[in-house]
């Protein structure tokens, strides 16, 4: 299984926009992306210049994605 590395919360934005998201809005330092199509999935990204493996991984699991589909994105 692919490795995890720390990734910053704008890079993991552009990802989730590959993936059919969009920005919804930022709270503070969180971007608030939501899915553009059914079922409309709502994620919190913590904009920060790292994030950790385990933020990452839950956020990956909140989008319904698999660790190596994120990857190759």
């Amino acid at each position: 299984m692919p490795k995890l590395t720390n990734l910053s919360g704008s890079k993991i934005q552009k990802i989730l926009e590959k993936q059919g998201y969009k920005l919804d809005h930022q709270t503070g330092s969180h971007l608030i992306m939501r899915q553009k199509d059914f079922p409309n999935r709502r994620v919190s990204i913590p904009n920060h210049k790292s994030v950790s493996t385990g933020t990452l991984r839950a956020i990956i699991r909140e989008t319904g994605l698999t660790r190596e589909n994120f990857i190759k994105k």
